[in-house]
């Protein structure tokens, strides 16, 4: 999902479509979110918010994919990344940060507190490269999901 072939993502916690959990929720491993979350969140891998996930308070990841709704501030040193079905209501804080042109982002984003230790190494062009095409994945994924949730609700 984010670039290198080691790098990639396994979730190891999954909230499905219509599960509800009040209160925050941490996890040690990597998550997706597909249902809602009334409470703070912290993941110590990677999150995806799915296209029907909706987080309602603050989000403190390793890295993020949003694709759903998130109102509260994001901190994600590594990589925030918001799809085209993303909803973002809160600031963000980041060492690298992709937005999708279909994306809705009322905030503020810093990335200058978090980023300030990565500026002292090379960019890795071929790294970025791969990472932007493992965004495209991630987002036709998404749009791929919500195509099918629609279809099996009509």
């Amino acid at each position: 999902m984010f670039g290198k072939k080691e790098d990639e993502v396994k979730i190891t916690t999954l909230i499905g479509e219509g599960a509800k959990l009040g209160g925050d929720f941490s996890t040690v491993g990597s998550a997706r979110i597909d249902g809602t979350v009334d409470g703070a969140v912290t993941v110590e891998g990677t999150l995806v918010v799915g296209a029907t996930g909706v987080i309602n308070g603050n989000v403190k990841a390793d890295a993020v994919v949003i694709g759903g709704e998130v109102t509260g501030n994001i901190e994600a040193p590594r990589k925030t990344e918001l799809t085209g079905t993303a909803r973002v209501n809160g600031d963000i804080a980041t060492g690298v940060i992709v937005i999708d042109e279909n994306a809705v982002f009322h905030g503020k984003c810093d990335m200058n507190q978090i980023a300030e230790e990565k500026r002292e190494q090379p960019v890795d062009n071929k790294a970025l490269a791969a990472s932007q095409k493992s965004a495209k994945a991630a987002l036709d994924d998404a749009l791929k999901e919500v195509k099918e949730v629609k279809e099996t609700q009509d």
